[in-house]
């Protein structure tokens, strides 16, 4: 299965994500915050990012644009959004900043499944 890195500031959300990715037999990293997800993610090169928006600091529109821009060494990883926010703008900005996936809080496991499984081809 996937190294996936669950960037979230709320251990409620962070927890919840884990045990839905470990429950399907994903290796799970966690980060806190957007600066550490970067950081986390060149050191340890997950298969896939689920990146939450709303952070402290580096938001998650800004770390991916970081994680996925050209000649970046994570440039390769693809990043899921996970957020409350549900506006079809948000989705669109988030696409601008190289995600991948789009998916809205609560999320459905199944379609948390689905989504890694296609940006991981």
């Amino acid at each position: 299965m996937a190294k996936v890195l669950v960037v979230d500031d709320s251990p409620t959300e962070t927890h919840k994500l884990s045990a839905m990715l470990t429950k399907a037999g994903h290796e799970v990293m966690t980060a806190g915050s957007g600066e550490q997800a970067i950081q986390d993610a060149r050191a340890k090169l997950p298969d896939v990012v689920l990146m939450d928006i709303v952070m402290p600091g580096l938001n998650g529109f800004q770390a991916t644009r970081e994680l996925t821009k050209k000649g970046s060494p994570t440039s390769h990883i693809p990043v899921i959004i996970v957020s409350t926010k549900d506006q079809e703008t948000d989705r669109m900005w988030a696409q601008k900043q190289g995600a991948k996936g789009y998916l809205t809080k609560p999320v459905d496991e199944k379609l948390l499944a689905q989504t890694i499984k296609n940006v991981l081809g």
